[in-house]
């Protein structure tokens, strides 16, 4: 229960997670698995790719695909709406942990 509860809570900052780095520049699920990694969250390409793919049906991602090796990558970047979302994201996160940091 208690696994369900946290994985819940904690799927709200992978997205932001993954708006935040693709924005900085183009990313691919394995590199975000792994960013996701170092930073503790635990989590499996089965769970990231349909994250990836809601993003970018929700206008928030833009894939381009690109051949790397004979094989293609996608590649996502942050669009104009993931933008703002993110820095709304980032002032309801900057609110909540001076709310909860003591």
């Amino acid at each position: 229960m208690e696994d369900k509860v946290l994985r819940k809570l904690f799927l709200g900052f992978i997205h932001i997670h993954i708006l935040h780095h693709a924005q900085e520049h183009p990313i691919y699920g394995v590199w975000m698995l792994e960013e996701l990694r170092e930073h503790g969250y635990n989590i499996s390409s089965g769970t990231l790719y349909p994250i990836l793919h809601s993003m970018e049906s929700d206008g928030l991602l833009l894939r381009e695909e690109r051949n790397v090796g004979g094989k293609i990558r996608k590649y996502y970047t942050t669009t104009d709406k993931g933008m703002d979302i993110l820095e709304e994201a980032r002032k309801k996160a900057y609110e909540l942990f001076k709310e909860i940091k003591d």
